[in-house]
Protein backbone atom coordinates (compact mmCIF):
# COMPACT_ATOMS: atom_id res chain seq x y z
CA UNK A 1 0.00 0.00 0.00
CA UNK A 2 1.36 3.40 -0.76
CA UNK A 3 2.22 5.64 2.37
CA UNK A 4 -0.15 8.60 2.34
CA UNK A 5 1.06 11.09 5.42
CA UNK A 6 -2.17 13.19 7.21
CA UNK A 7 -4.96 12.40 4.88
CA UNK A 8 -8.12 12.79 7.55
CA UNK A 9 -10.58 15.50 6.89
CA UNK A 10 -9.26 17.55 9.70
CA UNK A 11 -6.10 19.43 8.93
CA UNK A 12 -4.36 16.73 7.65
CA UNK A 13 -1.54 18.69 5.21
CA UNK A 14 -3.71 21.54 5.18
CA UNK A 15 -3.22 24.92 6.59
CA UNK A 16 -4.09 23.37 10.25
CA UNK A 17 -7.37 25.15 12.05
CA UNK A 18 -6.26 25.70 15.01
CA UNK A 19 -9.88 26.98 16.07
CA UNK A 20 -12.22 24.04 14.46
CA UNK A 21 -14.34 23.53 17.20
CA UNK A 22 -15.05 20.09 19.02
CA UNK A 23 -11.39 19.30 17.49
CA UNK A 24 -10.09 21.88 19.92
CA UNK A 25 -7.37 21.22 23.03
CA UNK A 26 -8.52 22.62 26.05
CA UNK A 27 -6.86 23.75 28.97
CA UNK A 28 -7.41 23.92 32.13
CA UNK A 29 -3.96 24.42 33.07
CA UNK A 30 -1.65 26.67 30.68
CA UNK A 31 0.69 24.41 29.39
CA UNK A 32 3.75 26.28 26.97
CA UNK A 33 4.36 23.09 24.47
CA UNK A 34 7.99 24.67 23.51
CA UNK A 35 8.72 23.56 26.63
CA UNK A 36 7.98 20.14 26.45
CA UNK A 37 10.88 18.02 25.83
CA UNK A 38 9.25 14.49 25.59
CA UNK A 39 5.45 13.60 24.65
CA UNK A 40 4.25 9.44 25.88
CA UNK A 41 1.03 8.20 24.58
CA UNK A 42 -1.25 5.85 25.72
CA UNK A 43 -2.36 3.21 22.77
CA UNK A 44 -5.80 2.04 23.31
CA UNK A 45 -8.61 4.51 22.80
CA UNK A 46 -5.70 6.88 22.85
CA UNK A 47 -3.29 6.61 19.55
CA UNK A 48 -5.91 4.23 18.38
CA UNK A 49 -9.41 4.04 18.88
CA UNK A 50 -12.00 1.57 18.46
CA UNK A 51 -15.50 1.26 16.81
CA UNK A 52 -17.27 2.07 20.55
CA UNK A 53 -20.66 -0.26 20.31
CA UNK A 54 -19.06 -2.88 18.58
CA UNK A 55 -16.11 -3.10 20.78
CA UNK A 56 -17.96 -3.34 23.48
CA UNK A 57 -20.41 -5.41 22.29
CA UNK A 58 -18.19 -8.23 21.62
CA UNK A 59 -16.48 -7.75 25.38
CA UNK A 60 -19.93 -7.64 26.89
CA UNK A 61 -20.34 -10.81 24.87
CA UNK A 62 -17.27 -12.66 26.75
CA UNK A 63 -18.46 -11.70 29.71
CA UNK A 64 -21.77 -13.26 29.28
CA UNK A 65 -20.48 -16.29 28.05
CA UNK A 66 -18.13 -16.57 30.83
CA UNK A 67 -21.31 -16.41 33.17
CA UNK A 68 -23.25 -18.99 30.83
CA UNK A 69 -20.63 -21.19 31.56
CA UNK A 70 -21.11 -20.72 35.14
CA UNK A 71 -25.09 -22.16 35.06
CA UNK A 72 -26.28 -18.40 35.00
CA UNK A 73 -29.46 -17.60 33.15
CA UNK A 74 -28.27 -15.12 30.82
CA UNK A 75 -29.32 -16.27 27.65
CA UNK A 76 -31.81 -13.27 26.95
CA UNK A 77 -29.60 -10.66 28.11
CA UNK A 78 -28.72 -8.30 24.77
CA UNK A 79 -26.40 -5.54 24.95
CA UNK A 80 -27.52 -1.97 24.79
CA UNK A 81 -24.72 0.69 23.93
CA UNK A 82 -27.12 3.82 25.39
CA UNK A 83 -27.83 2.14 28.89
CA UNK A 84 -24.79 3.42 30.44
CA UNK A 85 -22.03 6.50 29.47
CA UNK A 86 -18.18 6.91 30.12
CA UNK A 87 -18.12 8.94 33.67
CA UNK A 88 -20.87 7.46 35.93
CA UNK A 89 -20.57 6.10 38.99
CA UNK A 90 -21.29 2.04 39.96
CA UNK A 91 -23.06 2.06 43.52
CA UNK A 92 -21.90 -1.44 44.60
CA UNK A 93 -23.98 -1.22 48.01
CA UNK A 94 -26.90 -0.45 46.27
CA UNK A 95 -27.22 -2.00 42.93
CA UNK A 96 -27.09 1.12 41.30
CA UNK A 97 -25.56 3.67 38.30
CA UNK A 98 -25.61 7.02 39.12
CA UNK A 99 -24.50 10.23 37.78
CA UNK A 100 -22.83 13.23 40.43
CA UNK A 101 -22.09 16.40 39.96
CA UNK A 102 -18.54 18.04 41.03
CA UNK A 103 -19.39 18.08 44.89
CA UNK A 104 -20.36 14.26 44.85
CA UNK A 105 -24.33 14.79 44.64
CA UNK A 106 -26.33 12.36 42.65
CA UNK A 107 -28.57 13.82 40.46
CA UNK A 108 -29.50 11.01 38.46
CA UNK A 109 -29.32 7.33 39.49
CA UNK A 110 -30.75 4.03 38.17
CA UNK A 111 -31.60 0.95 39.97
CA UNK A 112 -30.95 -2.11 37.12
CA UNK A 113 -31.86 -1.02 34.21
CA UNK A 114 -34.72 1.47 35.34
CA UNK A 115 -34.74 4.97 36.48
CA UNK A 116 -34.85 6.01 40.12
CA UNK A 117 -37.83 8.16 40.45
CA UNK A 118 -37.66 11.22 42.23
CA UNK A 119 -38.38 10.67 45.47
CA UNK A 120 -36.54 7.18 45.38
CA UNK A 121 -33.30 8.96 44.36
CA UNK A 122 -33.52 11.61 47.29
CA UNK A 123 -34.49 8.51 49.77
CA UNK A 124 -31.27 6.62 48.70
CA UNK A 125 -28.87 9.73 48.48
CA UNK A 126 -29.84 12.39 50.60
CA UNK A 127 -27.14 11.74 52.92
CA UNK A 128 -24.60 10.37 51.01
CA UNK A 129 -22.01 11.87 48.43
CA UNK A 130 -19.92 9.94 46.03
CA UNK A 131 -16.31 9.34 47.13
CA UNK A 132 -14.21 7.61 45.17
CA UNK A 133 -11.69 7.23 47.72
CA UNK A 134 -14.78 4.70 48.91
CA UNK A 135 -14.43 0.79 47.72
CA UNK A 136 -18.49 1.21 47.40
CA UNK A 137 -18.38 3.77 44.53
CA UNK A 138 -16.53 2.32 41.19
CA UNK A 139 -16.14 5.06 38.43
CA UNK A 140 -16.17 4.18 34.88
CA UNK A 141 -13.24 5.79 33.91
CA UNK A 142 -13.10 5.22 30.29
CA UNK A 143 -15.04 3.63 27.35
CA UNK A 144 -14.12 0.32 28.94
CA UNK A 145 -16.37 0.75 31.57
CA UNK A 146 -19.34 0.31 29.35
CA UNK A 147 -19.38 -3.26 28.81
CA UNK A 148 -19.04 -4.83 32.19
CA UNK A 149 -21.53 -1.59 33.62
CA UNK A 150 -24.15 -2.34 30.86
CA UNK A 151 -24.58 -6.53 31.94
CA UNK A 152 -23.89 -5.18 35.95
CA UNK A 153 -27.24 -3.23 35.86
CA UNK A 154 -29.00 -6.23 33.87
CA UNK A 155 -27.52 -9.00 35.90
CA UNK A 156 -29.04 -6.61 39.11
CA UNK A 157 -32.23 -7.20 37.29
CA UNK A 158 -32.22 -10.92 37.95
CA UNK A 159 -30.91 -10.55 41.08
CA UNK A 160 -33.78 -8.48 42.36
CA UNK A 161 -36.05 -11.25 40.60
CA UNK A 162 -34.48 -13.90 42.40
CA UNK A 163 -32.83 -15.77 39.32
CA UNK A 164 -29.63 -15.27 40.75
CA UNK A 165 -27.96 -17.60 43.64
CA UNK A 166 -29.71 -15.56 46.92
CA UNK A 167 -26.04 -15.65 48.43
CA UNK A 168 -25.00 -13.04 46.45
CA UNK A 169 -25.39 -9.25 47.15
CA UNK A 170 -24.94 -6.13 44.75
CA UNK A 171 -20.99 -5.81 45.82
CA UNK A 172 -20.71 -9.92 45.23
CA UNK A 173 -22.44 -9.13 42.06
CA UNK A 174 -20.31 -6.37 40.76
CA UNK A 175 -16.97 -8.41 41.75
CA UNK A 176 -18.12 -11.61 39.41
CA UNK A 177 -19.08 -9.31 36.10
CA UNK A 178 -15.13 -7.70 36.86
CA UNK A 179 -13.52 -11.49 37.34
CA UNK A 180 -15.39 -13.06 34.28
CA UNK A 181 -14.15 -9.80 32.11
CA UNK A 182 -10.81 -10.09 33.42
CA UNK A 183 -10.77 -14.00 32.60
CA UNK A 184 -11.82 -12.81 29.37
CA UNK A 185 -8.85 -10.16 28.68
CA UNK A 186 -6.18 -12.23 30.35
CA UNK A 187 -7.61 -15.56 27.92
CA UNK A 188 -6.38 -12.87 24.84
CA UNK A 189 -10.12 -13.95 23.22
CA UNK A 190 -11.57 -10.24 22.51
CA UNK A 191 -8.01 -9.08 21.34
CA UNK A 192 -7.82 -11.92 18.87
CA UNK A 193 -10.69 -11.28 17.19
CA UNK A 194 -9.46 -7.73 17.31
CA UNK A 195 -6.51 -9.17 15.20
CA UNK A 196 -8.06 -11.37 13.39
CA UNK A 197 -10.01 -8.64 11.62
CA UNK A 198 -8.78 -4.61 12.60
CA UNK A 199 -10.46 -3.23 9.42
CA UNK A 200 -13.66 -4.18 11.60
CA UNK A 201 -13.19 -3.35 14.96
CA UNK A 202 -10.38 -0.74 14.48
CA UNK A 203 -11.04 3.71 13.70
CA UNK A 204 -8.27 4.51 12.10
CA UNK A 205 -7.43 8.36 12.11
CA UNK A 206 -4.63 8.70 9.53
CA UNK A 207 -3.69 12.31 10.94
CA UNK A 208 -2.18 10.55 14.55
CA UNK A 209 1.04 9.76 13.12
CA UNK A 210 1.40 12.71 11.40
CA UNK A 211 0.53 15.22 14.62
CA UNK A 212 3.34 12.89 16.28
CA UNK A 213 6.16 13.17 13.31
CA UNK A 214 5.34 16.64 13.59
CA UNK A 215 6.61 16.46 17.56
CA UNK A 216 9.18 14.35 17.12
CA UNK A 217 10.84 16.48 13.91
CA UNK A 218 10.32 19.58 16.15
CA UNK A 219 13.06 17.77 18.48
CA UNK A 220 10.89 16.34 21.15
CA UNK A 221 11.12 12.81 22.24
CA UNK A 222 8.33 10.88 21.07
CA UNK A 223 7.47 7.54 23.58
CA UNK A 224 4.54 4.79 23.55
CA UNK A 225 3.76 3.61 27.35
CA UNK A 226 1.38 1.05 26.86
CA UNK A 227 -0.28 -1.54 29.01
CA UNK A 228 -1.00 -3.87 26.25
CA UNK A 229 1.87 -6.55 25.78
CA UNK A 230 3.69 -6.95 22.51
CA UNK A 231 1.69 -9.20 20.51
CA UNK A 232 -1.11 -6.80 20.47
CA UNK A 233 0.48 -3.69 19.89
CA UNK A 234 3.07 -4.50 17.52
CA UNK A 235 0.56 -5.51 14.91
CA UNK A 236 -1.74 -3.12 15.71
CA UNK A 237 0.48 -0.11 15.47
CA UNK A 238 1.53 -1.90 12.04
CA UNK A 239 -1.81 -1.48 10.89
CA UNK A 240 -2.97 1.84 12.54
CA UNK A 241 0.38 3.66 11.64
CA UNK A 242 2.65 2.06 8.88
CA UNK A 243 -0.16 3.35 5.87
CA UNK A 244 0.53 6.41 6.98
CA UNK A 245 4.06 7.67 7.39
CA UNK A 246 6.41 8.72 4.50
CA UNK A 247 8.33 6.33 2.94
CA UNK A 248 9.38 3.28 4.31
CA UNK A 249 9.05 4.49 8.03
CA UNK A 250 7.15 2.37 10.61
CA UNK A 251 5.78 3.07 14.17
CA UNK A 252 9.11 2.03 15.33
CA UNK A 253 11.00 4.30 13.77
CA UNK A 254 8.25 7.20 15.02
CA UNK A 255 8.91 6.02 18.79
CA UNK A 256 12.07 7.34 20.43
CA UNK A 257 11.19 4.56 23.07
CA UNK A 258 8.27 2.44 23.14
CA UNK A 259 7.08 0.58 25.94
CA UNK A 260 4.83 -2.16 26.37
CA UNK A 261 3.24 -3.89 29.02
CA UNK A 262 3.93 -1.13 31.39
CA UNK A 263 1.27 -2.20 34.29
CA UNK A 264 -0.19 1.46 34.69
CA UNK A 265 -0.72 3.36 37.34
CA UNK A 266 1.89 0.81 39.22
CA UNK A 267 4.61 2.04 36.43
CA UNK A 268 4.38 5.81 37.82
CA UNK A 269 5.20 4.80 41.65
CA UNK A 270 6.92 1.39 41.45
CA UNK A 271 10.10 0.58 40.09
CA UNK A 272 9.57 -2.67 38.11
CA UNK A 273 12.53 -4.16 35.83
CA UNK A 274 12.72 -3.82 31.79
CA UNK A 275 13.46 -6.20 29.48
CA UNK A 276 14.45 -5.65 25.83
CA UNK A 277 12.39 -7.19 22.85
CA UNK A 278 15.19 -8.05 21.03
CA UNK A 279 13.13 -9.82 18.35
CA UNK A 280 9.85 -12.02 17.76
CA UNK A 281 9.58 -15.60 17.64
CA UNK A 282 6.94 -17.58 15.05
CA UNK A 283 4.11 -16.86 16.76
CA UNK A 284 4.93 -12.97 17.28
CA UNK A 285 5.52 -13.31 20.38
CA UNK A 286 8.35 -10.63 21.88
CA UNK A 287 11.71 -12.13 22.32
CA UNK A 288 13.38 -10.63 25.37
CA UNK A 289 16.72 -9.99 27.51
CA UNK A 290 17.04 -8.63 30.89
CA UNK A 291 18.01 -4.52 30.88
CA UNK A 292 20.55 -3.43 33.05
CA UNK A 293 21.11 0.32 32.86
CA UNK A 294 19.35 3.00 31.31
CA UNK A 295 16.97 2.74 28.40
CA UNK A 296 18.22 3.53 24.88
CA UNK A 297 16.68 5.44 22.32
CA UNK A 298 15.41 3.54 19.62
CA UNK A 299 14.45 0.34 21.11
CA UNK A 300 11.20 -1.16 22.69
CA UNK A 301 10.71 -2.86 26.11
CA UNK A 302 8.42 -4.55 28.46
CA UNK A 303 8.24 -2.99 31.41
CA UNK A 304 9.78 -0.73 33.36
CA UNK A 305 8.97 2.22 35.13
CA UNK A 306 8.80 6.02 34.65
CA UNK A 307 11.82 7.00 37.12
CA UNK A 308 14.25 5.08 34.67
CA UNK A 309 12.27 6.63 31.77
CA UNK A 310 12.77 10.10 33.13
CA UNK A 311 16.62 9.04 34.24
CA UNK A 312 17.09 7.78 30.46
CA UNK A 313 16.18 10.71 28.86
CA UNK A 314 17.37 12.89 31.47
CA UNK A 315 14.19 14.60 31.88
CA UNK A 316 12.00 15.14 34.71
CA UNK A 317 8.74 16.53 36.16
CA UNK A 318 7.17 18.78 33.83
CA UNK A 319 9.38 18.59 30.45
CA UNK A 320 7.39 15.61 30.08
CA UNK A 321 3.90 15.08 28.65
CA UNK A 322 1.44 12.05 28.66
CA UNK A 323 -1.60 11.78 26.90
CA UNK A 324 -3.63 9.40 28.12
CA UNK A 325 -7.58 8.44 28.23
CA UNK A 326 -7.48 6.65 31.89
CA UNK A 327 -8.90 9.20 34.26
CA UNK A 328 -6.71 7.66 37.16
CA UNK A 329 -4.21 5.58 35.71
CA UNK A 330 -3.06 7.92 32.75
CA UNK A 331 -3.39 11.24 34.19
CA UNK A 332 -3.79 11.41 38.02
CA UNK A 333 -1.14 8.82 38.69
CA UNK A 334 1.61 10.57 36.30
CA UNK A 335 0.48 13.82 37.60
CA UNK A 336 0.48 13.08 41.35
CA UNK A 337 3.61 11.28 41.27
CA UNK A 338 5.63 12.78 39.03
CA UNK A 339 4.40 15.92 38.43
CA UNK A 340 4.46 15.22 34.71
CA UNK A 341 2.27 17.62 32.38
CA UNK A 342 -0.81 15.52 31.63
CA UNK A 343 -3.64 15.61 28.64
CA UNK A 344 -6.52 13.45 28.44
CA UNK A 345 -8.32 11.99 25.53
CA UNK A 346 -12.16 12.00 25.83
CA UNK A 347 -13.69 10.52 22.34
CA UNK A 348 -17.18 11.46 23.01
CA UNK A 349 -16.51 14.78 23.96
CA UNK A 350 -16.81 15.40 19.63
CA UNK A 351 -20.42 14.00 19.72
CA UNK A 352 -21.45 16.60 23.35
CA UNK A 353 -19.75 19.56 21.26
CA UNK A 354 -21.92 19.02 18.45
CA UNK A 355 -25.02 18.51 20.16
CA UNK A 356 -24.98 21.62 21.81
CA UNK A 357 -24.18 23.74 19.12
CA UNK A 358 -26.61 22.19 17.34
CA UNK A 359 -28.65 23.13 20.44
CA UNK A 360 -27.37 26.98 20.36
CA UNK A 361 -30.95 28.91 19.16
CA UNK A 362 -32.85 26.69 22.11
CA UNK A 363 -30.24 27.07 24.47
CA UNK A 364 -30.02 30.86 24.27
CA UNK A 365 -34.15 30.62 24.29
CA UNK A 366 -33.91 28.60 27.62
CA UNK A 367 -31.27 30.94 29.14
CA UNK A 368 -33.92 33.97 28.35
CA UNK A 369 -36.60 32.55 29.83
CA UNK A 370 -34.76 31.48 33.20
CA UNK A 371 -33.36 35.12 33.37
CA UNK A 372 -36.70 36.10 33.01
CA UNK A 373 -37.88 33.58 35.51
CA UNK A 374 -35.21 34.53 38.20
CA UNK A 375 -36.24 38.60 37.75
CA UNK A 376 -39.75 37.57 38.33
CA UNK A 377 -39.06 35.23 41.10
CA UNK A 378 -37.03 38.05 43.02
CA UNK A 379 -40.03 40.27 42.34
CA UNK A 380 -42.85 37.59 43.63
CA UNK A 381 -40.26 37.30 46.66
CA UNK A 382 -39.85 41.08 47.37
CA UNK A 383 -43.88 41.32 47.14
CA UNK A 384 -44.74 38.86 49.86
CA UNK A 385 -41.94 40.19 52.29
CA UNK A 386 -43.51 43.66 51.64
CA UNK A 387 -47.10 42.18 52.21
CA UNK A 388 -46.33 39.91 55.44
CA UNK A 389 -44.14 43.36 57.34
CA UNK A 390 -47.24 45.63 56.44
CA UNK A 391 -49.56 43.07 57.93
CA UNK A 392 -47.35 42.08 60.92
CA UNK A 393 -47.00 45.71 61.68
CA UNK A 394 -43.32 45.58 61.84
CA UNK A 395 -40.09 46.67 60.26
CA UNK A 396 -39.74 48.94 57.37
CA UNK A 397 -44.00 49.34 55.69
CA UNK A 398 -45.61 50.83 52.83
CA UNK A 399 -48.60 52.16 52.36
CA UNK A 400 -49.99 49.98 49.60
CA UNK A 401 -52.86 47.77 50.75
CA UNK A 402 -52.95 44.13 51.43
CA UNK A 403 -55.47 43.85 48.53
CA UNK A 404 -53.28 45.44 46.08
CA UNK A 405 -50.49 43.23 46.85
CA UNK A 406 -52.01 40.18 46.86
CA UNK A 407 -53.41 41.00 43.81
CA UNK A 408 -49.73 42.31 42.10
CA UNK A 409 -48.72 38.62 43.51
CA UNK A 410 -51.44 36.60 41.65
CA UNK A 411 -50.28 38.13 38.41
CA UNK A 412 -46.72 38.00 39.08
CA UNK A 413 -47.23 34.15 40.19
CA UNK A 414 -49.66 33.49 36.86
CA UNK A 415 -46.49 34.93 34.88
CA UNK A 416 -43.87 32.53 36.62
CA UNK A 417 -46.27 29.32 35.91
CA UNK A 418 -46.62 30.45 32.20
CA UNK A 419 -42.85 30.73 31.92
CA UNK A 420 -42.12 27.26 33.32
CA UNK A 421 -44.85 25.90 31.01
CA UNK A 422 -42.53 27.04 28.82
CA UNK A 423 -39.25 25.86 30.32
CA UNK A 424 -39.97 22.35 30.83
CA UNK A 425 -40.24 21.14 27.63
CA UNK A 426 -36.67 23.08 27.10
CA UNK A 427 -34.82 21.66 30.11
CA UNK A 428 -35.95 18.07 29.38
CA UNK A 429 -34.79 18.13 25.83
CA UNK A 430 -31.71 19.90 27.35
CA UNK A 431 -31.01 16.85 30.02
CA UNK A 432 -31.82 14.43 27.30
CA UNK A 433 -28.62 15.69 24.75
CA UNK A 434 -25.70 13.17 23.55
CA UNK A 435 -27.66 10.48 26.02
CA UNK A 436 -31.28 10.01 26.33
CA UNK A 437 -30.97 8.70 29.72
CA UNK A 438 -27.98 10.36 31.17
CA UNK A 439 -27.46 13.62 29.12
CA UNK A 440 -24.25 15.11 28.52
CA UNK A 441 -21.23 13.76 29.87
CA UNK A 442 -19.53 17.09 31.57
CA UNK A 443 -22.81 18.55 33.04
CA UNK A 444 -24.77 17.03 35.55
CA UNK A 445 -28.03 20.15 35.43
CA UNK A 446 -26.39 22.99 35.90
CA UNK A 447 -23.38 21.95 37.14
CA UNK A 448 -20.50 20.24 36.36
CA UNK A 449 -20.23 16.76 36.39
CA UNK A 450 -17.93 14.62 38.52
CA UNK A 451 -16.33 13.49 35.15
CA UNK A 452 -15.54 17.19 34.79
CA UNK A 453 -14.53 17.84 38.33
CA UNK A 454 -11.96 14.63 37.47
CA UNK A 455 -10.66 16.15 34.89
CA UNK A 456 -10.34 19.65 36.09
CA UNK A 457 -8.08 18.11 38.59
CA UNK A 458 -5.77 16.06 36.89
CA UNK A 459 -6.01 16.65 33.05
CA UNK A 460 -3.69 20.01 32.17
CA UNK A 461 -5.42 19.92 28.50
CA UNK A 462 -8.03 17.96 27.23
CA UNK A 463 -9.16 16.88 24.07
CA UNK A 464 -11.48 14.01 21.73
CA UNK A 465 -8.06 12.59 20.07
CA UNK A 466 -4.61 12.79 19.33
CA UNK A 467 -4.76 14.12 16.06
CA UNK A 468 -6.22 17.56 17.37
CA UNK A 469 -2.58 18.61 18.30
CA UNK A 470 -2.06 19.02 14.77
CA UNK A 471 -4.21 21.64 14.29
CA UNK A 472 -2.19 23.85 16.86
CA UNK A 473 1.69 22.90 16.16
CA UNK A 474 4.00 21.48 17.93
CA UNK A 475 5.07 24.81 19.01
CA UNK A 476 1.62 26.24 20.22
CA UNK A 477 1.20 27.84 24.32
CA UNK A 478 -1.71 26.73 25.32
CA UNK A 479 -3.51 29.51 27.69
CA UNK A 480 -6.03 28.55 30.38
CA UNK A 481 -9.48 30.99 30.50
CA UNK A 482 -9.87 32.83 33.49
CA UNK A 483 -11.54 31.00 36.18
CA UNK A 484 -14.94 31.89 37.73
CA UNK A 485 -16.95 32.46 40.88
CA UNK A 486 -20.58 32.78 41.37
CA UNK A 487 -19.99 36.49 42.43
CA UNK A 488 -18.52 37.45 39.23
CA UNK A 489 -22.10 37.04 37.62
CA UNK A 490 -24.07 38.38 40.11
CA UNK A 491 -26.28 41.55 39.63
CA UNK A 492 -28.02 43.95 42.30
CA UNK A 493 -31.63 42.58 43.65
CA UNK A 494 -32.92 46.38 42.75
CA UNK A 495 -32.21 46.16 39.23
CA UNK A 496 -33.55 42.70 38.52
CA UNK A 497 -36.76 43.59 40.31
CA UNK A 498 -36.56 46.96 38.10
CA UNK A 499 -36.81 44.91 34.98
CA UNK A 500 -38.86 42.37 36.30
CA UNK A 501 -41.86 44.53 36.48
CA UNK A 502 -41.07 46.63 33.11
CA UNK A 503 -40.94 43.08 32.03
CA UNK A 504 -44.85 42.87 32.99
CA UNK A 505 -45.80 46.38 32.21
CA UNK A 506 -45.90 47.61 36.02
CA UNK A 507 -43.12 49.71 37.49
CA UNK A 508 -41.59 48.55 40.95
CA UNK A 509 -44.06 51.08 43.09
CA UNK A 510 -47.00 51.06 41.25
CA UNK A 511 -48.97 51.04 38.23
CA UNK A 512 -47.39 51.26 34.55
CA UNK A 513 -47.43 55.10 34.05
CA UNK A 514 -48.53 56.58 37.12
CA UNK A 515 -45.76 58.51 38.01
CA UNK A 516 -46.30 58.34 41.31
CA UNK A 517 -43.82 56.22 42.94
CA UNK A 518 -45.43 54.27 46.08
CA UNK A 519 -48.91 55.56 45.46
CA UNK A 520 -51.06 52.13 44.31
CA UNK A 521 -55.01 52.00 44.30
CA UNK A 522 -56.70 52.14 47.25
Amino acid sequence: MEATVGTGTHGGAGVPDAFEHPRGLFCNRTLNLRKIQAVGYDMDYTLVHYHVALWEERAYSYIKNGLAAQGWPVEDLVFDPDLVVQGLVIDTERGNVVKANRFGYVKRAFHGSTPLDYESQKKAYRRTLVDLHDTRWRFMNTLFSISEASIYLQLVDLLDAGKLPERLGYDDLYQTVRQTLDAAHLEGLLKAEILADPDRFVDVDPDVPLALLDQKEAGKKVLLITNSEWEYAAPLLTYAFDPHLPGDMTWRDLFDLAIVGARKPAFFSEAAPAFEVVGEDDAGRAVLRTQTGLLEEGRAYVGGNAALVEASLGLAGSEILYVGDHVFADVKASKSVLRWRTALVLRPLEDEIEAFVAWRSEQERLTALMTEKERLEAYFSALRLERQRNEGGYGPQTDRSLEWLTDRIDQTRERLLAIDAEIAPLAVASSRLVNPRWGPLMWAGNDKSHLARQIEASADVYTARVSNFLHYTPFVYLRSPRGTLAHDHATPQAAGLEQAADDMGLDTFGEAGDGVPGEAPA
